[in-house]
C-alpha cells in the first residue's frame, strides 16, 4: 500500500533525476507522469500508482515547494476534468495508453462536442448522426455549439446518434474525434464580453475509426453521464482559498474604498461573503468524498451554487463601484484559451458570469437533477421517454 512516506520518497527521486531548474518543463511533466505522480489514484502505467486519491496533495505540496512546473490545469480543464476520467472508466487499454499521457502533460488540448442548437438542456435529443461504414468506421454529420477551446483543441469528446429507431437516450454512441480531420470546421461565437472563447463546430462527412469509439454502440448516454458528473464537479468544486474567486475582488474594493460603502451594500456583502465561504467549504467536503469513488450528483448542487453566487456577487460589485462599474476595459475580439474572472475589471465579471447558469448544464436542468437524484422527489412527467427519436416533434 502506497503511503505518504513512499510518495515523498518517489517525489524526491523524481526531483533528483530531473531537477526542475535544469529540465525542460514538458520533459519534467512526462517524467512525473511516468513515475506515477500525475494522478496517484490512477493505475500504474497510466500516470498513477493505485494510491488513495487523498495522497495527491502530498505530491503536489512537495513539487510546489521547489517550484516544479505544473501542467497549467486551467488550460487543460476539459481534458483533465472530463475526458480523462471518462477514458479511464470506459476506454480500451490502447485508448488509455494513447491519450492519457499527452492529455495530462498538456501536449494535446481537448474540447467537448455535446450541445447542439436543438439539443442543449435536452441533450439526449441531439441530432448529429454517426453512420457506420462497411469497413467498420463511422461517418459523422451535424453541428455542435458552445464548444469551449475548440479553436485550440486537438481532440474532442463527441456524442452522436447512431440509431434513430430507438428512444433518444438509447441511440447515442460516444466517440473521440480528431479536430484536425477533414470535415471539422470551427467558427467563433462572439459573446457579450466581446471575446469568443466559445465556438460552433460543423461536422461534414467526418470519418472516425471504430477504434476511437468509447464504450459500446448505443451506450453513449451512460458514458456521457460520467463526463457530465465530472464536469459539474470541475466547475462548481474548484479548490479556492478563503476569498478566492469572485468574492475576492469585491471584498478588496470594500476594504480599500471606504467612500463607496453604504449600510445596504454592507449587509448584502456580508451575506454573500458567508455564502461564498460556505460554498467553498462544501466544495472541500465534496473533494474529500471523491477520495472514496466517482463523483455523484452533489456536483450539480455545487455548480448551481457557483452560478448563483457569481452572478449575485458580480452584480453587487458593479453597484458598489457606481458609475465606475459601468465602464468596460476592452471590447477587442479575442479567442482566449481560458476564462480569467479575476484578471479583468468588474464589468467583465458581471457580463461573463451570466453564462455560468447556462454552461455545464443550465440551472433549471440541475435543479431537476438535485430534486430527483439527490432529494428523491418524484420525476417530472416525460411523454417522450419511450418514443423513437425519429418520431419526436422537432
Amino acid at each position: 500500500m502506497t503511503d505518504a512516506a513512499e510518495l515523498k520518497r518517489r517525489t524526491a527521486e523524481l526531483l533528483a533525476a530531473h531537477p526542475p531548474a535544469d529540465t525542460d518543463p514538458t520533459d519534467f511533466l512526462k517524467a512525473r507522469f511516468d513515475a506515477g505522480l500525475a494522478w496517484v489514484h490512477y493505475p500504474e502505467g497510466l500516470g498513477g500508482l493505485g494510491a488513495p486519491r487523498s495522497l495527491q496533495a502530498v505530491v503536489d505540496a512537495e513539487l510546489a515547494a521547489v517550484g516544479a512546473p505544473d501542467n497549467d490545469p486551467r488550460r487543460l480543464g476539459i481534458g483533465l476534468g472530463m475526458a480523462a476520467p471518462t477514458i479511464l472508466k470506459y476506454g480500451t487499454e490502447e485508448q488509455k495508453q494513447r491519450f492519457l499521457r499527452p492529455l495530462w502533460v498538456g501536449e494535446e488540448v481537448w474540447c467537448q462536442l455535446f450541445s447542439e442548437p436543438g439539443a442543449g438542456s435536452d441533450l439526449a435529443a441531439l441530432g448529429t448522426r454517426a453512420v457506420r461504414e462497411d469497413g467498420g468506421g463511422w461517418v459523422v454529420n451535424g453541428q455542435k455549439v458552445w464548444t469551449s477551446s475548440a479553436h485550440v483543441a486537438r481532440w474532442a469528446i463527441l456524442i452522436a446518434r447512431t440509431d434513430p429507431e430507438v428512444p433518444k437516450h438509447a441511440g447515442i454512441t460516444y466517440f473521440l474525434c480528431d479536430m484536425t480531420d477533414p470535415g471539422v470546421e470551427v467558427r467563433p461565437l462572439r459573446q457579450i464580453t466581446g471575446e469568443a472563447e466559445f465556438n460552433e463546430v460543423f461536422l461534414t462527412d467526418v470519418r472516425i475509426p471504430d477504434s476511437r469509439r468509447l464504450g459500446d454502440v448505443g451506450d453513449g448516454w451512460r458514458v456521457a453521464q460520467t463526463t457530465l458528473n465530472n464536469e459539474r464537479v470541475a466547475i462548481g468544486g474548484m479548490r479556492l482559498p478563503r476569498e478566492g474567486g469572485m468574492i475576492g475582488p469585491v471584498s478588496k474594493t470594500w476594504r480599500e474604498r471606504p467612500e463607496l460603502r453604504t449600510h445596504d451594500l454592507h449587509q448584502r456583502l456580508l451575506k454573500l461573503w458567508v455564502e461564498a465561504e460556505a460554498a467553498r467549504l462544501a466544495g472541500e467536503r465534496l473533494r474529500q468524498q471523491l477520495v472514496a469513488g466517482q463523483p455523484g450528483y452533489e456536483g450539480s448542487g455545487m455548480k448551481l451554487a457557483f452560478a448563483r453566487l457569481n452572478q449575485e456577487i458580480s452584480g453587487l460589485e458593479v453597484e458598489l463601484l457606481g458609475a465606475e462599474g459601468l465602464l468596460y476595459d476592452d471590447w477587442t475580439m479575442r479567442r482566449p484559451e481560458l476564462v480569467d474572472f479575476t484578471g479583468r475589471d468588474a464589468g467583465y465579471r458581471y457580463l461573463r458570469s451570466k453564462g455560468n447558469s447556462i454552461e455545464g448544464g443550465t440551472s433549471e436542468v440541475l435543479l431537476n437533477i438535485v430534486a430527483e437524484r439527490v432529494l428523491g422527489l418524484p420525476s417530472e412527467p416525460r411523454t417522450d421517454k419511450d418514443v423513437a427519436w425519429k418520431d419526436l416533434a422537432r
